[in-house]
């Protein structure tokens, strides 16, 4: 089948778009300047606002002391597309949740995760999931809409804001799946990589694989990292654990990730959730294994982060080694990724919304 264009890819010139409409967040240098020249302003005034936007963070146009009093009070009502904090919660390992309300109401969950040499960003892009994975808190809410490119970089200035760090990473990893708002996610990355200065490599798109998506994702040569959540290493396993297994086979999935691979030249990642006595056994390793030989890729194992509403449980480090063991036998590349932010329901599948929090 054929890949269907989607967005120009990372790296290559903004094209101008006269008609840029607000929130402005999400424009380009080039959008934002023929924004302002509309409004009778010098175009060097785009570049000022690009600036104040992305690498500032402002979050009122009023607010930008460049332009001219008269022009600011004017421009009070034009939306920048940020958000307001809702709640906020950190972590004892310094993990910081954010509970994030949007212009319609709507909340998103996103988090900031600081380490020594890096300030990592976990995005949303969509209110709520679809997917339904059995193990994930995302999931038991179930889907609202995709969320909106200003609404997925605002996210990540709200995090580099408040941790007055600049960030290095990011992750779509959070609330929603990535390739079922493959428009919006890909501009984000593209803004994020040219506007926000964050390098495509630093860039992860994480997917539980919608057919042909991967495929066609592949067609823009990006120099992202492509991250496939697996969690089980047979089909009946896995249509168990993630509901869209029914209607897209593993060996579909796996072909599509091969053909990526081909295309884009770069490796990809595979993440899999340890669940206690279902996924876990060295069966089940040796199984994996034999699926991804042939083909640049890793394995990030990520022991089980509990939620409320059901029983699955981490396996001990016996197990979590012995699994690593066998595919390190088989010579396949693992690591083992246990998730920060656990006290703070902030880790990886712990991710809900909730209106009732205060900030």
């Amino acid at each position: 089948m054929s890949a269907t264009p989607l967005t120009p890819q990372l790296d290559s010139p903004h094209s101008t778009k006269l008609e840029f409409v607000p929130p402005l967040l999400g424009g380009s240098l080039a959008e934002l300047t023929a924004w302002v020249q509309q409004q009778g302003q010098p175009a060097y005034r785009g570049k000022q606002l690009h600036d104040w936007i992305y690498h500032k963070g402002v979050r009122s146009l009023a607010d930008i002391s460049a332009f001219p009093k008269n022009w600011r009070t004017a421009l009070a009502t034009v939306p920048i597309g940020r958000s307001t904090l809702h709640y906020r919660s950190v972590a004892a390992d310094g993990t910081v949740k954010y509970l994030l309300q949007l212009a319609d109401g709507q909340i998103i969950e996103t988090v900031g995760i600081p380490s020594d040499k890096r300030l990592t960003v976990c995005v949303s892009s969509q209110v709520g999931c679809a997917m339904a994975c059995d193990f994930c808190a995302t999931g038991k809410g179930g889907y609202k809409r995709h969320l909106d490119v200003h609404e997925i970089i605002d996210q990540v200035l709200t995090v580099q804001t408040d941790f007055q760090q600049r960030v290095s990473h990011v992750v779509y990893m959070g609330m929603g799946e990535p390739l079922l708002n493959t428009e919006n996610v890909l501009t984000s990355l593209k803004s994020l990589n040219q506007d926000v200065g964050i390098g495509a490599r630093s860039l992860t798109v994480s997917t539980v694989g919608i057919p042909s998506r991967i495929r066609q994702l592949a067609q823009h040569h990006l120099q992202i990292t492509l991250a496939v959540s697996l969690h089980a290493s047979n089909q009946a396993l896995r249509e168990q654990l993630i509901p869209s297994a029914r209607t897209y086979p593993l060996e579909d999935l796996l072909a599509e990730c091969r053909e990526y691979v081909e295309v884009t030249g770069r490796r990809l990642s595979f993440e899999y959730i340890l669940l206690a006595g279902v996924n876990d056994l060295p069966k089940h390793a040796l199984e994996l294994a034999q699926h991804l030989r042939g083909f640049q890729n890793h394995v990030n194992l990520i022991p089980y982060n509990p939620i409320p509403e059901v029983d699955y449980k981490r396996p001990n480090s016996d197990r979590i080694q012995a699994f690593v063991n066998v595919l390190k036998q088989q010579q396949i590349a693992v690591s083992v990724r246990y998730s920060r932010g656990l006290e703070a329901d902030a880790a990886c599948g712990q991710l809900r919304t909730s209106k009732t929090l205060p900030v």
